[in-house]
């Protein structure tokens, strides 16, 4: 499998070659964001700031409002918490067409820390006036996504996990902004997933549900702004069980979303939210972060059987 992020410097490419528009912005981190194959072909129309992440979406701003398709790439923290003023005034009220892209979310920052290990930047970019957050799940949604990001007539936010990659869908699988998709049917439990980390975690979950006798359905959110409310509200209403499973802080998520749309059209769903439990990051291996921060298979299948108990077990 391709890193996600060569998928994502091939497709601007792919992009670049029929749209003169589209341009990148980078704060001094294309090697690690995977861009020097687009600087290489399209050195005019690739901007590196460097360690000025600001400047970067302001830069993105004014050659937004100048015609061009920026995407802006920095890690997640960096284009969250560091830029939120500028994205939020200088891209999003003046309705400007500025796709930013925060990489290694959540526990996939791994060895650079808690620092840089962002939990809740979905969470504040969810705060924007008409923003859409997205987050690909695996190689072709990434791939069929990024256009459509282009041709939105305002600003994204986009989740990116960098290094890495995972072929879940088919490359004939289409794609749309705020819809979500349904991965495995089920009758039981529906388990409510967001980015590639979670959708392997939640299927294997879905996996061990299994010979518990238990049958999940997996929705893949892919949109978490938009998100999908009447998949979300049909799949809660047929099985009365929902657990979100999200490499974020639980607060101001996928959970948060979820319980929102279930509590506003009153499905009386019962729900448990698995994702960060209101911590900072820290430095550690993949694996030991996945328990550290309770998202592993065996915490998804721990809340199902909690909240629908044991009396479905063969």
């Amino acid at each position: 499998m391709m890193d996600m992020r060569d998928v994502y410097c091939q497709t601007l490419m792919e992009m670049a070659e029929s749209d003169k528009r589209i341009v990148i912005l980078e704060a001094d981190l294309m090697n690690a964001n995977g861009t020097k194959h687009f600087q290489a072909a399209y050195p005019e129309r690739t901007f590196n700031v460097g360690v000025s992440e600001a400047d970067m979406v302001g830069t993105a701003s004014g050659l937004a409002a100048a015609g061009k398709i920026p995407f802006a790439a920095s890690f997640g923290c960096f284009a969250s918490r560091r830029v939120y003023d500028q994205f939020f005034l200088s891209a999003n009220y003046a309705r400007l067409n500025v796709n930013l892209v925060g990489s290694d979310p959540g526990v996939t920052a791994l060895y650079n820390g808690g620092t840089h290990m962002t939990f809740e930047d979905a969470g504040i970019m969810r705060n924007i006036p008409g923003l859409r957050v997205l987050e690909p799940s695996d190689e072709t949604s990434l791939h069929r996504l990024l256009p459509q990001i282009a041709a939105w007539p305002t600003s994204t936010y986009m989740r990116l996990h960098r290094k890495g990659g995972w072929k879940f869908y088919d490359d004939s699988e289409t794609f749309e902004i705020g819809q979500g998709k349904i991965v495995r049917e089920g009758s039981d439990m529906t388990l409510v997933s967001m980015g590639m980390v979670m959708l392997q975690e939640t299927l294997k979950a879905a996996d061990e549900l299994a010979e518990k006798g238990i049958k999940a359905e997996v929705i893949d959110a892919l949109t978490l702004k938009p998100l999908d409310r009447e998949l979300v509200l049909n799949s809660a209403r047929k099985t009365g069980a929902v657990v979100t499973c999200e490499n974020h802080n639980i607060h101001n998520g996928l959970g948060s979303a979820v319980a929102e749309v279930l509590a506003e059209e009153g499905v009386p769903a019962r729900l448990r939210r698995i994702g960060c439990q209101d911590k900072f990051g820290e430095v550690g291996t993949f694996e030991y972060l996945m328990e550290a921060f309770e998202l592993s298979s065996p915490h998804i299948v721990d809340a199902a059987m909690g909240l629908i108990g044991t009396e479905h077990a063969a």
